[in-house]
């Protein structure tokens, strides 16, 4: 679904949202976040803070793609998901709220998951690729996807079960330890033919967390987790997405 706003935005407005921006960024470079398109997958803890942060920075075009909904075991972790939004579509509450903090841009939500044998199409006009979903096989089929297409795409690895932000890191996948999503993603993508892939990981031992009663796709045990660790993955996504369009990565 994509929309125009009713009423667009007038430059004066835009000047005063984008003043503190403005202080560390030259005309070009806003012009630049402004122009560019960015495909986000995954708006759960850490695709949500991505989307909010790029809303925020002025990206002027956001694909969102997510098909789950707002439940409340959300809450903890999730900017889309309140006790006034359970049960709604995570895409459409993102962009709801993505267009009231930023009414000049064009989103588009896409209540779908990625998946190899369902791939959801990246438009040809994107300029990056976030990957904040937690499903391997789609992981691995998004870095190739990006990959083949020369596209630069930033992937989160995983920040489930883990207590401590400060051990969040930014590298490459293939020059990473700790974590064990990160040793399975290199093995997988070698069979490919790739040997790098930009990603956020966190170098911290996952705990071993009393079983819960969720669980996710295929069964598995949904993980624990806290505010302030997916959160501070999301910021550092959105971060390389940005550096990427200024060419700063």
């Amino acid at each position: 679904m994509d929309r125009e706003r009713d009423r667009p935005e007038s430059p004066e407005a835009l000047a005063r949202r984008t003043a503190r921006t403005a202080l560390l960024m030259d005309e070009a470079q806003l012009g630049r976040l402004r122009d560019a398109h960015v495909m986000l997958f995954g708006l759960g803890g850490v695709g949500s803070y991505t989307a909010e942060a790029l809303a925020r920075v002025g990206i002027g075009r956001l694909t969102l793609v997510d098909a789950d909904v707002v439940v409340e075991s959300n809450i903890n972790r999730q900017l889309c998901a309140l006790t006034s939004t359970l049960g709604q579509s995570k895409a459409r509450v993102t962009r709801e709220r993505l267009l009231d903090i930023n009414p000049s841009a064009r989103i588009t939500a896409i209540e779908a998951f990625h998946l190899p044998d369902a791939p959801v199409s990246i438009p040809a006009d994107v300029d990056v690729v976030v990957d904040a979903i937690d499903t391997v096989a789609a992981k691995i089929d998004l870095a190739v996807t990006c990959a083949a297409g020369n596209l630069p795409i930033i992937s989160c690895m995983g920040m489930g079960n883990r207590y401590d932000p400060t051990r969040i890191r930014i590298g490459d996948l293939f020059e990473t330890a700790g974590c064990p999503l990160c040793r399975v993603m290199r093995k997988e993508l070698r069979k490919r033919g790739l040997n790098r892939l930009r990603c956020v990981y966190s170098d911290e031992p996952a705990c071993a967390c009393a079983a819960g009663e969720e669980t996710k796709a295929g069964g598995r045990q949904a993980p624990g987790s806290l505010p302030y660790v997916p959160s501070v993955a999301g910021l550092y996504l959105a971060f390389e997405a940005v550096a990427a369009l200024l060419n700063r990565g």
